[in-house]
């Protein structure tokens, strides 16, 4: 495709095809094209004017693969247009809006061409169907709002007042409409949130060879391999290994199936232990969204405790406004006065005010770079008193830096590096990726030079190589699991390893051979963002690390945190919350590592670093960029701004719709002009629900 650059920024691409304007479906078919490749991190498409604002991670090498991925998109390529989902963003835009449009003009050409009989026939027609629904749930026993609508459009047309009926129908389909498009367009923010991209995958080709390749270069056929926290890039069947995957992306439960050989496996489902091959049965392409879409859709996922509480109570009200206009009724022998308690119910406005507020605080966090998997975590947030904040990688910088290689015994230190390369290059954590790039700005080659990978969890690697045991990780995994023992003579020098780096220890065949120090320094904005959550309401900030004590206190004094807890295990971190939890607190987890998911899933919201392991940002509830911890402060400012309007929202709706009933039943207003306040009520508030949270946004 031929295009025009109009703008450039650091991160940021506007660009314009070589002609103006673009259709709906070519709008579609450019997004999805765009939203497949892992580098873009936003994108945003204007049908008329043609243009396209791009961001997209600013790693080395981005910008030019999108601009040839640009130059080599085509409309008509069918590979491309496979990419498109059944139902996305601008298409349900798209249908919703035509069907307002439809609703809108088709009352208008009512009420100006339809004589009076056949606007009355018509609404005696339309109210057949309020009638019968409201019928159905009275048979079932039970009192709800629809029971409400029924009476009152009934009653509305007994006393002659059909422009009343009409009237109410009109808004009620309104809002139906509204709500409906709300559901649709949530379901679809959240279906792009947690579908996880892939980049570049292991294969194992014909000769048995480990190649990490992209993954749009795997076809059909080919194995390809995953280990402990990887994500299941494409559907396949296993042909060896075995591994346990939590499908909660498919399922909507976070539960671990075992999976052997001759077992499926789908895409977007991550491993949570072992590692196994598997044949490709599935290229990508739009499924894993479609699959998503369902299962939210059948899921809770969107709606907070408040919005659970306003929907039952706008149902629980409904006995109370047939009594009330029974009693009105008894008492005044006024069918218009009964007539009040009719004409105002809370459900229209509690049913689209509350959603709309929620939706509103998950695109303004999207817009903020933070995804938010439902409205009830928003909520969390602002309920929260205690945050929990791993160390490696959350509150110090994404990208640890390898200072020294210290070699024991006779172990040469190139070949040292090499070996800790080729053994973490699988393990996706900030700590081996320092390693990988170390090698990489050495020149160090570390071609595949052993058998299978095992990874433990929180502790370290362990394969074979050269029909020697070789491990990495941990001073506890290596010395107290493994049993390693140091060279003869050089315990000193083991001890006076600097105490202000991380160290990962690699042993081979149960002696220690190097120490690999790992400086892992503080984000800038740490200690800022810890005494700004303070003010914002977490009455406890606390850390959990594995490090030592002495390492993990100096950290605590310098971030002025009320607790920390050092030498951690993952399960550490679970119990810990646990208690919290036994002790009446609602408690925030943030991590970015496979051994942070256990205490992640057992938080009321857990937060993954998006840049760490993708097991982590499975199972978390929100994700937030790896660039500025202050998204955190932004998340709970959004959090407690909309709980706050949630709640005004509430007290506005029952206030004015009592006072309404109250006028009606003294006779100052009459049913159609409680009807017509009762639902300008409604789209004010509903309006009011989709302004901007945040300041100066």
């Amino acid at each position: 495709m031929r295009y025009a650059l109009l703008h450039e920024s650091p991160g940021r691409l506007r660009v314009r095809p070589g002609r103006k304007g673009m259709t709906a479906e070519e709008a579609d078919i450019l997004d999805s094209f765009l939203a497949s490749k892992p580098y873009v991190t936003k994108i945003k498409i204007f049908e008329h004017s043609g243009s396209v604002s791009i961001r997209y991670k600013t790693e080395e090498g981005a910008r030019d693969r999108l601009l040839q991925d640009l130059l080599d998109f085509s409309f008509f390529d069918e590979d491309i247009r496979a990419l498109v989902p059944e139902q996305n963003g601008r298409m349900i835009n798209r249908q919703y809006r035509a069907r307002l449009i439809s609703l809108v003009a088709g009352r208008l050409f009512r009420r100006i061409f339809f004589p009076m009989p056949l606007d009355r026939a018509w609404t005696l027609m339309r109210s057949l169907g309020y009638i019968r629904r409201g019928a159905k749930i009275l048979l079932k026993g039970k009192l709800e709002v629809p029971v409400l609508d029924a009476v009152a459009i009934t009653a509305s047309m007994l006393t002659g007042d059909f422009a009343t009926a009409g009237s109410v129908m009109f808004l009620l389909d309104i809002g139906e409409l509204l709500e409906e498009w709300t559901h649709k367009r949530s379901v679809d923010d959240l279906a792009r949130t947690l579908s996880l991209k892939v980049d570049r995958v292991w294969l194992r080709n014909k000769n048995g060879e480990d190649l990490l390749v992209d993954l749009s270069d795997v076809e059909i056929g080919d194995h390809i391999i995953i280990r402990t926290s990887d994500v299941v890039p494409l559907d396949g069947k296993v042909v060896s290994g075995a591994c346990t995957v939590n499908q909660a992306s498919m399922t909507g439960e976070s539960v671990s199936v075992p999976k052997e050989k001759g077992g499926y496996v789908y895409a977007g489902t991550v491993v949570e232990e072992g590692d196994c091959v598997i044949e490709v049965t599935k290229a990508s392409g739009s499924g894993k969204y479609d699959q998503i879409v369902r299962m939210i859709e059948e899921s809770e996922k969107l709606k907070s405790n408040t919005e659970a509480k306003a929907f039952h109570l706008a149902d629980s009200l409904v006995p109370y406004s047939l009594v009330g206009a029974a009693l009105t009724f008894l008492l005044t022998r006024s069918v218009t006065r009964a007539m009040s308690f009719l004409m105002v119910d809370f459900s229209c406005a509690l049913k689209l005010a509350m959603p709309l507020s929620v939706l509103s605080a998950i695109k303004e966090a999207d817009e903020n770079d933070i995804r938010v998997k439902g409205g009830k975590f928003l909520e969390a947030i602002s309920e929260a008193d205690t945050i929990v904040f791993d160390k490696t990688g959350t509150l110090t910088r994404e990208c640890p830096t390898v200072v020294d290689i210290v070699t024991f015994g006779d172990a040469d230190k190139t070949e040292s590096l090499r070996i800790a390369a080729c053994l973490e290059e699988h393990y996706p954590h900030s700590m081996a990726n320092a390693v990988v790039k170390h090698a990489e700005e050495q020149g160090v080659l570390h071609d595949e030079m052993h058998t299978s990978v095992e990874y433990v969890v929180a502790h370290g690697i362990s394969s074979m190589i050269d029909n020697k045991r070789a491990v990495i990780g941990s001073y506890h995994f290596i010395f107290e699991d493994e049993q390693s023992k140091v060279p003869e003579g050089e315990q000193d020098k083991l001890d006076s390893l600097p105490a202000e780096y991380t160290h990962l220890y690699l042993a081979i065949d149960g002696v220690l051979q190097a120490a690999v120090c790992i400086t892992d320094p503080l984000r800038e904005e740490s200690a800022e963002v810890i005494e700004k959550l303070h003010g914002l309401g977490f009455k406890r900030v606390c850390m959990m690390t594995g490090d030592n004590d002495r390492t993990a206190a100096a950290i605590a004094a310098k971030l002025n945190l009320d607790e920390y807890h050092s030498e951690v295990m993952p399960e550490d971190k679970a119990e810990f919350i646990k208690k919290e939890h036994a002790a009446g607190r609602k408690v925030v987890m943030i991590g970015d590592g496979v051994n942070d998911t256990p205490a992640l899933s057992e938080a009321d919201a857990g937060i993954a670093i998006r840049s760490g392991a993708a097991i982590a940002n499975e199972v978390s509830d929100i994700t937030i960029s790896s660039e500025d911890l202050r998204q955190l402060l932004i998340l709970k400012e959004l959090s407690n701004r909309l709980m706050g309007r949630i709640n005004r929202n509430y007290r506005f709706i029952i206030s004015f719709n009592a006072a309404l009933i109250g006028l009606g039943v003294a006779g100052i207003l009459p049913p159609a002009s409680s009807a017509l306040l009762h639902n300008t009520s409604t789209v004010v508030s509903g309006l009011y629900s989709m302004t901007k949270l945040l300041p100066g946004e």
